[in-house]
């Protein structure tokens, strides 16, 4: 029977995280499985990875194999690193507190590796929003411009339509004066001398 270092799929589409399993090679991934050994979260930057190193390092003595992916989980946690210090103990290339060393040493070079990933993070994503801010400070400037500039172009307006109505109201009430051409002239007065009347009667 083979066994192996996998990974179960859990979680939900779009949102999955993973359990670290030891499992028959012929089992379905998210089947059975003989040890649960941790968890895996790639949503996250950095991953997540919870791992039980002396259980994970014990499997791969006795000859488990890991998936791809568990292998660098595995290598990102330093229990291959181990695993082969301990090996190069028993051939007899260096003692144990020389293998002890050799992996507190990686151990704190590893953990400043992550660090500074860390940091790099943060500044970029505080580089990121200072843009953002700064973008949307001149947009809402723009947006304060605009505004501004539409609001005095309606205060011209509305004075310029206060002096129309000014003027239309003064060319009302002023009289109106036709020109000479056009002016009527009054009619003549009568004349008050009367004629004399013609007498219808016939004379004798």
């Amino acid at each position: 029977m083979a066994v192996k270092i996998r990974l179960a799929r859990k979680g939900r589409k779009k949102l999955a995280f993973y359990h670290v399993v030891v499992a028959d090679s012929r089992s379905p991934r998210d089947g059975r499985y003989i040890e649960k050994i941790g968890s895996y979260n790639p949503l996250t930057n950095p991953a997540t990875i919870e791992l039980d190193f002396d259980k994970a390092l014990g499997w791969l003595q006795n000859g488990a194999l890991p998936t791809d992916t568990c292998r660098a989980i595995l290598s990102y946690k330093g229990v291959l690193i181990k695993k082969h210090l301990l090996e190069g103990v028993k051939k007899g290339a260096f003692d144990e507190a020389e293998a002890t060393k050799r992996f507190e040493e990686w151990i704190k070079q590893n953990e400043a590796k992550i660090e500074a990933k860390k940091s790099n993070l943060e500044k970029s994503q505080d580089e990121e929003s200072g843009k953002r801010l700064s973008g949307e400070k001149r947009v809402n400037e723009a947006r304060v411009a605009k505004l501004a500039k539409r609001n005095a172009d309606l205060a011209a307006k509305a004075a310029a339509g206060d002096k129309a109505l000014v003027d239309a109201i003064a060319k009302e009430a002023a009289p109106e004066v036709l020109p000479e051409e056009e002016a009527i002239q009054a009619p003549a007065p009568e004349e008050t001398a009367s004629e004399p009347v013609p007498d219808d009667k016939p004379q004798e």
